[in-house]
């Protein structure tokens, strides 16, 4: 597994962006898959978007597509999300993650790695 931090959240108004980051220790980062999820305060932990291991494919939940951009850097061992257009409704605490297939990002599965998560909150 891999150890993940995550990094940039934070206040923002409603239409402005954010970039967060996720460094992950361990050697074999460019082969794991990446993700990220959110929670919002009372409700359950959802899926935002996820990266191949090679960048080659990327997933973006509908709430979240042309406005988010998922990328990764393997020579830095870093995973980017880009949020656009924010909207009130993003406020939540973002979660990185990293899992052997892409399959398993997107299903969040609990047996991969996750980090602390960083909270980001929209005000409108």
């Amino acid at each position: 597994q891999v150890q993940l931090v995550e990094s940039g959240g934070g206040l923002v108004q409603a239409g402005g962006s954010l970039r967060l980051s996720c460094a992950a220790s361990g050697r074999t980062f460019s082969s794991y898959s990446m993700g990220w999820f959110r929670q919002a305060p009372g409700k359950e932990r959802e899926f935002v978007a996820a990266i191949s291991w090679g960048a080659g494919n990327t997933f973006y939940a509908d709430s979240v597509k042309g406005r988010f951009t998922i990328s990764r850097d393997n020579a830095k061992k870093t995973v980017y999300l880009q949020m656009n257009s924010l909207k009130p409704e993003d406020t939540a605490v973002y979660y990185c993650t990293a899992d052997q297939t892409t399959s398993q990002v997107v299903a969040g599965s609990v047996a991969g790695s996750w980090g602390q998560g960083t909270q980001v909150i929209v005000s409108s």
